[in-house]
């Protein structure tokens, strides 16, 4: 956040402590400001919001499903099938855990996809980080990756995580579970299925 707002670390301690910006503590002592309220935050203070606080900007009313992954190559593939199988998606692609983060707090998708293993964090640690904000992610999480341990795949179901596959599995398994995922979701004003 200092980063993103050219600041040093401690001037963002600062406004958190002295009230200014709403943010709470984790149990190990971290600072947490959640995107909503460090909008609000920059709006009452006047200053520019920078492009990644920004609403994203919908090209139609397809339901927005944030993509995880690091293989370049599997993402291409599986953007050609989701288009092919008329799964009526918008799908926004991350190749890192930290730009995975962003994008799911730009975009509020109806449905992440993560691989397990990434350059930066493993799909437990996004998962907890989305679980800082709440107690659990607001929207469902589907772990695709090249395989994973029992002791893994354990805490993931333990975190929420409904759908585990392995990519070995093919693009058609993925798909269809993201089909099933999204029409699990219960949108505000709707009755679910």
């Amino acid at each position: 956040m200092a980063r993103m707002l050219q600041v040093s670390p401690a001037t963002v301690a600062s406004w958190i402590d002295s009230g200014h910006l709403k943010g709470h503590r984790t149990p190990t002592g971290r600072r947490r400001v959640g995107s909503a309220e460090l909008v609000e935050f920059l709006k009452s203070m006047q200053l520019p919001i920078p492009p990644e606080l920004r609403p994203a900007v919908r090209s139609g009313s397809r339901p927005v499903v944030v993509v995880v992954d690091d293989e370049p190559i599997y993402v291409r593939a599986l953007r050609r099938y989701v288009e092919q199988s008329g799964l009526e998606v918008e799908l926004v692609v991350a190749g890192n855990g930290v730009d995975g983060l962003i994008a799911i707090g730009r975009h509020e998708p109806a449905l992440i996809v993560l691989d397990y293993r990434l350059p930066d964090l493993n799909a437990t640690q996004i998962i907890e980080r989305l679980m800082e904000v709440e107690r659990e992610p607001a929207v469902e999480v589907m772990v695709v990756t090249g395989g994973i341990g029992v002791e893994e795949e354990t805490e993931l179901k333990r975190m929420g995580v409904k759908v585990i596959l392995r990519k070995s599995d093919g693009l058609g398994a993925v798909v269809a579970m993201m089909r099933m995922a999204l029409k699990r979701r219960v949108r505000p004003g709707v009755p679910a299925d």
